[in-house]
């Protein structure tokens, strides 16, 4: 496990990371991109638990989305299957694991500010803090993407789904775009990455 993780975590956490995950009946497994989620938990009918972490990821990313899974588990050992899965005893967990890591051996220091704001109640998925989830986005592998913010009022763009919309207006903190097809109105978050498409 060691040798694989290395590869994805940056190597200050390593030690750290391999002392959370000392447990016979917890396996990790590193997956092909999942458009719609970074990473889960599961208990498995045999008893044991899975965490999976997808391979894209950058190295920040990556080593977040771990101890967000970790915690999942660590809730579940401590409070049992009832609880909510983001609810207060998973936001303590992931509170406490995290703090350890949270320093410029690890991550950047342009990102403590926001690492530090956003654990103050860390939300089901970093990507819903637009400012943490764009910061991250730098250390990203270059590619063609562009985010909501950035395309123009009334312009066309695509999903990764083929899914083809038209972006409106910004409330509060989304936008509003319509699908073509349907005619149908959705929300975006304004870090959601898109293709923009030539009108």
């Amino acid at each position: 496990m060691q040798q694989t993780l290395q590869a994805f975590i940056p190597e200050k956490a390593i030690p750290q990371v391999l002392e959370l995950l000392k447990y016979d009946h917890l396996v990790v497994k590193i997956k092909q991109e999942r458009k719609t989620r970074h990473g889960d938990y599961r208990r498995l009918p045999n008893g044991k638990h899975q965490i999976t972490v997808n391979s894209n990821l950058n190295s920040y990313r990556f080593l977040i989305t771990l101890i967000h899974e970790v915690s999942h588990f660590e809730a579940y050992k401590s409070f049992g299957k009832h609880i909510k899965p983001h609810g207060i005893e998973w936001k303590r967990t992931f509170q406490h694991l995290m703090l350890p890591f949270l320093n410029p051996e690890i991550f950047p220091e342009n990102l403590l500010p926001l690492l530090a704001r956003h654990f103050k109640n860390p939300k089901a998925s970093s990507d819903s803090d637009a400012q943490l989830a764009l910061a991250l986005k730098q250390f990203d592998e270059p590619n063609d993407k562009t985010y909501i913010f950035e395309v123009p009022f009334g312009s066309d763009f695509k999903l990764y789904n083929g899914k083809v919309f038209k972006k409106g207006n910004r409330r509060v903190k989304r936008f509003e775009c319509v699908e073509l097809k349907t005619g149908k109105l959705y929300l975006f978050n304004p870090n959601a990455e898109v293709e923009l498409l030539n009108n």
